[in-house]
């Protein structure tokens, strides 16, 4: 069966998601983790003509999610670089013999202001949802830190985000996303 050619255009942002294949882990250690993002921004910088943003990203145990946004090419190029360094790094390291991604990625167009605000509160409150923290900024492999200020940004594109609020406030930003965490009582 061929693959579906996803729609693209110059300027185009996406929702990606990687899954591990049946759900297993693809990150076992904090090194693994690292090695990701490693990869991430040494994508970026391979494609640096092509001019990829990150806009955001969190790394679960058995996903990924990253908010790209693409200029001059679909993002395939992109997301293939990084999963088949790091499927070689992982069956490399861990003696793993298989597909360790599910599928292809999957993409969403993300095609208005506010899908691109509830994808980022969403991806940005994935672990908490997992019960993995209780706040979203104490996730270490997440950019919701550098986008409340509490880590020094690296790899992302902040201004798109934090433009659609006032004087780019920070603190607006923390404000819109926590507000969708349920309060226990």
């Amino acid at each position: 069966m061929p693959t579906i050619k996803r729609e693209w255009y110059p300027g185009a942002s996406y929702h990606v998601t990687a899954r591990g294949n049946h759900r297993n882990n693809i990150f076992k250690e904090k090194e693994d983790f690292a090695y990701y993002i490693i990869l991430i921004k040494e994508t970026v910088e391979y494609y640096i003509y092509d001019k990829y943003e990150i806009i955001c990203y969190c790394l679960m145990d058995n996903h990924v999610h990253i908010i790209i946004k693409t200029e001059n090419k679909p993002l395939g190029q992109f997301i293939g670089r990084i999963s088949s360094k790091y499927a070689k790094y992982y069956n490399k390291k861990y003696n793993y013999i298989g597909h360790l991604f599910q599928d292809r990625y999957f993409s969403e167009l993300i095609e208005s202001d506010s899908q691109m605000l509830e994808t980022s509160r969403y991806i940005h409150l994935n672990p908490v949802r997992a019960k993995m923290v209780e706040k979203p900024q104490n996730y270490e492999w997440s950019t919701y830190s550098m986008y409340i200020g509490k880590v020094k940004e690296k790899l992302i594109c902040s201004d798109r985000l934090l433009s659609y609020f006032n004087n780019k406030n920070r603190e607006l930003y923390k404000t819109y996303v926590e507000s969708a965490i349920i309060i226990k009582v």
